[in-house]
């Protein structure tokens, strides 16, 4: 019999969205947070820009809504986009009210009683308007909610645990979902968790490509999860692809935020000549889509390995001031910022589609909620503008919280979970399997699903991805679970949602780029695939 755990609701991951949502719930409902590695491992840890919000007298709400619906190509649900818009200065508040410190003007230009931030521009944002602690904003914000959460009494927090499936009660005509069986990476067993209401905080899928600027958690589970579960998806074919990011060969994929274009960062091709007025009026300044496809398109024409990103020109102080974190890290490499360009290359970095809900992150099936990158709001439509990911963490956390505290009920009985059946798995002594499955998923996403597309590429895709999807269960029916093979069976998964979205659009938009229809439909629909019923 497996360990059981209990309480009132159940959060499955522990970044800006989960925590929010925690902190918010915590007065009234006991509360387990389920993190797939250490607290801070994970996309909010590791995002450099700042978060979007009017707080400058000369901008607006309707500014905000207006620069969020260009960038979403048509395909942002405006109601969602104005009520992030809305909410956002109060979310910001929360976020400061816990302790989370934005860079503030220096104090010359400050009012005592008034703070006045320091915002900083950002892609596709006709104002300043964003918040940011130097260029390690996630860090700050992840670090001062996790504090809180570990302070909190009524809140527990489960280190090292993966989600394997969402458990629900098919002995109600609803199927409510009642919780989730987990793995525990530390005993390496599996266990289960109750609870009244479910969470899915998971963040996006960009490991299923090849390069990512994402941690290696990103691995689409609860997208997966909740498709399983009989939960609809959206827009699953606009993955967004940072434009920059570093291109050396002991840093990975190191992001090199937004905010340096922002700040005045001059594209160049190898030669030193600037290319990005050619392909748009805003240059630099244009949405993520238009400037990764600019470079992509550099350098296959150049057969050039990268492009570089340029902020020499600017005061050395400025630079060192503005983006610390990014001139140290650099330095390690043997570059110095304030004196030469950075080498650049685009990698997936956001999923823009995801598990469909409301306002109050209510997805399909009862009892399970929604938030943050899992989720498909309607806020990002077609591509996301800069800065508005981590505002749509706290908003719809903040908005999921509300609608859960009335709908708990203090008096619920807990139910005994079914056991997880290991009676008919063995350890496995094919782990290469597993190996050569992860590195050939992500190698064909990325060659044929990637920021440029055909039909003929995706239709290779599917193809190929049918073949691992019926391997993969097979290997997951005959072995006991471990972490890659959980990791690679979402991903999969998610990989095939993908590619069938892709499929259904017949027309170029956003982040979504075929050569075979390169021109825009009229009328703009999201993608919208619906699980069979089982």
């Amino acid at each position: 019999m497996n360990e059981q755990h209990n309480c009132d609701v159940l959060i499955i991951g522990s970044g800006a969205a989960g925590l929010t949502l925690a902190l918010n719930l915590a007065q009234t409902a006991d509360v387990i947070v389920l993190s797939k590695g250490p607290i801070n491992e994970g996309s909010t840890f590791y995002a450099q820009g700042g978060i979007a919000a009017v707080f400058d007298k000369n901008d607006s709400v309707e500014n905000h809504v207006k620069d969020t619906l260009i960038a979403g190509n048509g395909l942002c649900d405006e109601e969602m986009v104005r009520f992030t818009a809305e909410n956002a200065k109060q979310s910001m508040q929360w976020l400061i009210d816990q302790g989370v410190s934005f860079d503030k003007e220096s104090s010359d230009e400050n009012d005592d009683t008034t703070p006045k931030y320091h915002l900083t521009r950002e892609g596709g944002h006709s104002h300043r308007r964003i918040l940011h602690s130097a260029d390690a904003t996630g860090k700050a914000v992840q670090k001062t909610l996790a504090q809180r959460v570990n302070e909190h009494s009524r809140i527990r927090v489960f280190e090292r645990f993966n989600a394997i499936d969402l458990i629900c009660d098919k002995t109600q005509e609803s199927k409510p979902c009642i919780g989730a069986y987990i793995w525990n990476r530390n005993s390496e067993k599996v266990e289960s968790i109750f609870a009244q209401k479910t969470i899915l905080a998971t963040g996006g899928a960009s490991k299923v490509y090849q390069y990512t600027s994402n941690p290696d958690i990103a691995s689409g589970d609860g997208i997966a999860m909740a498709w399983r579960a009989g939960c609809r998806v959206a827009n699953m074919e606009f993955n967004q692809f940072h434009p920059t990011c570093l291109f050396h060969p002991q840093a990975g994929t190191f992001l090199l935020t937004e905010a340096l274009r922002g700040e005045g960062a001059i594209l160049r091709r190898p030669d030193g000549s600037r290319f990005m007025p050619l392909f748009d009026e805003r240059a630099e300044l244009a949405p993520r889509d238009v400037v990764a496809r600019a470079i992509d398109y550099e350098m296959k024409r150049l057969g050039a390995d990268c492009m570089f990103l340029d902020i020499s020109h600017r005061d050395d102080a400025f630079i060192k001031s503005h983006f610390p974190m990014l001139y140290k890290k650099t330095s390690k490499f043997g570059i110095d910022m304030t004196k030469e360009p950075l080498p650049v290359v685009p990698a997936a970095h956001y999923t823009c589609g995801g598990v469909k809900i409301n306002k109050h992150g209510q997805t399909d099936v009862a009892n399970l909620y929604a938030i943050g990158e899992v989720s498909y709001t309607g806020l990002h439509g077609a591509n996301r503008l800069a800065s508005n990911s981590l505002l749509e963490c706290v908003v719809f956390a903040k908005s999921a919280a509300g609608h859960i505290k009335d709908q708990l009920n203090p008096k619920h009985k807990i139910i005994t979970l079914p056991a997880w059946d290991e009676s008919r798995v063995e350890n496995s002594d094919e782990e290469v399997v597993i190996q050569h499955n992860w590195h050939e998923l992500r190698l064909f996403m990325w060659d044929y699903v990637g920021i440029v597309r055909t039909t003929k590429r995706l239709q290779r895709a599917l193809n190929r991805v049918n073949l691992l999807q019926a391997e993969i269960q097979e290997y997951y029916s005959h072995f006991r679970v471990s972490n890659n093979l959980l990791e690679l069976r979402n991903l999969v998964q998610v990989a095939e949602l993908m590619i069938r979205s892709a499929m259904e659009r017949k027309e170029s938009r956003g982040l979504h780029y075929t050569v075979d229809y390169p021109d825009k439909l009229e009328t703009a629909e999201p993608t919208i695939l619906t699980p069979q019923k089982s």
